[in-house]
């Protein structure tokens, strides 16, 4: 990897977290993900399952993590399963964990062997009632593939078909949503990472430069201070493009006089950063890009201080529609007849802002979260109001990611990310 060693205790105390809300007398089981295959032995790279890499540090293929906090045998109240290494397949594969080094990374002290893992599993199913298997229940999640785990929950219910069922997901969700300071330190790695990838591009935009030539500025910062890729799918769209929400092509010119909007970030040790930045392609933006820009930031800034502990999502996005309707209403793309004959369903502010202000973020750029309960202290959000103008061929979106606090407003780890449009342009021209 090349991040540097995570400290064990993050994961210890995840896994501790994890067993205290199991039932008594279950087993929990959680699988890494698949490698898939492109075409004859081409493979993309692997990515590993969020969930066991929360509750492990195993950065893996291959890799089953079983808990079990009720088990007789004390070893195997948390066991890992590990694909066998050795010498010939470091040489041809590169290095794998040994059960000396798993222990390092996880503080697990029971490893096996996959070929373990039918005997294992056999032994200590016969002393527990009930077993947790992990779903995909994100609000967002849109899974057509059959992954590791799912083969495992098939095999598994299949062998054991007299065990109860119980989900792991709900806990997850709870669980995940909370950072640990270590994890926060994580995510700020990637924010600080992403910062030197924009200030790489600010002294790099200028007319006629290509989109992807941007993106592969900011994917050259980002491997040199350890980050193995964008965190998500970067957005690099100049002029009109930045009006198409999740425009990914980035092969167009940028022109003089358009804005280009950035939506990108940098991971960190799998943590994810989420920035979104909106800078004019000469150098300076035109009175009216300014005043749009200035509109979205003050949007920003008062969204930013409504996430404190006790806020409910929904009725925070109400109130941010509240805020973005009066900043349209000063820019002239409504009027107050607009408003007064909006559809409740869809707000006149959604036909220039049409996405959601906030979403958890972490260990998946959309992080697990619970949207129906309160925000809590330590919950990592975004921030990314934006206004869309097709009619004038721009769109403006600033986003950072901000961590709430247990009093006063949330601490935003992109501080030191330039988004001041005054600033934008001094930086841009010196």
């Amino acid at each position: 990897m090349k991040y540097f060693q995570i400290d064990k205790s993050l994961f210890e105390t995840n896994r501790a977290k994890f067993k205290a809300k199991m039932q008594p007398h279950s087993l929990a089981v959680f699988n890494s993900n698949d490698i898939y295959p492109i075409s004859a032995d081409s493979t993309m790279p692997f990515e590993q399952h969020r969930d066991i890499f929360y509750l492990s540090g195993v950065d893996q293929e291959e890799s089953i993590l079983v808990l079990f906090p009720d088990c007789p045998k004390e070893k195997h109240r948390e066991i890992l399963f590990l694909k066998e290494t050795n010498e010939h397949i470091a040489i041809w594969e590169g290095e794998k964990l040994t059960k000396e080094k798993a222990f390092e990374t996880s503080g697990i002290k029971t490893v096996y062997w996959l070929q373990d893992l039918e005997k294992v599993m056999f032994e200590i199913l016969t002393q527990c009632d009930t077993v947790y298997i992990n779903t995909n229940e994100h609000y967002r999640a849109n899974v057509e593939t059959e992954t590791r785990e799912d083969r495992f929950t098939k095999w598994l219910k299949n062998k054991y078909p007299a065990h109860a069922v119980a989900k792991s997901n709900p806990i997850l969700q709870r669980l995940r949503s909370v950072k640990e300071p270590i994890e926060i330190d994580l995510i700020q790695k990637a924010c600080d990472i992403t910062e030197k990838g924009f200030r790489r591009v600010l002294g790099f935009v200028k007319p006629d430069v290509w989109e992807f030539e941007i993106e592969a500025e900011f994917m050259h910062d980002f491997l040199r201070h350890r980050s193995k890729k964008f965190a998500y799918t970067p957005i690099v769209a100049s002029g009109n493009n930045a009006n198409v929400l999740h425009y990914i092509e980035n092969n167009q010119q940028c022109k003089a006089g358009d804005l280009i909007l950035m939506d990108v970030g940098a991971e960190y040790a799998n943590y994810s950063s989420d920035m979104t930045r909106s800078v004019p392609v000469s150098g300076r933006f035109s009175e009216r890009q300014k005043a749009v820009y200035n509109a979205v930031l003050r949007v920003k800034n008062e969204a930013t201080k409504m996430l404190v502990p006790g806020t409910d999502w929904a009725e925070y996005h109400v109130e941010v529609g509240k805020i973005m309707t009066n900043e349209l209403l000063s820019l002239g793309l409504i009027d107050k007849a607009d408003v007064q004959n909006e559809n409740p369903e869809w707000p006149a502010y959604k036909k220039y802002f049409m996405h959601g202000t906030s979403h958890h973020m972490g260990l998946d750029t959309h992080d697990y979260g619970i949207l129906t309960e309160p925000m809590r202290a330590n919950m990592v959000f975004t921030v990314e109001p934006g206004i869309y103008i097709p009619d004038e061929g721009f769109g403006i979106r600033l986003e950072d990611d901000v961590v709430i606090q247990k009093a006063g407003e949330p601490f935003n780890l992109m501080r030191n990310i330039p988004i001041e449009a005054d600033e934008i342009e001094d930086i841009m021209n010196a």
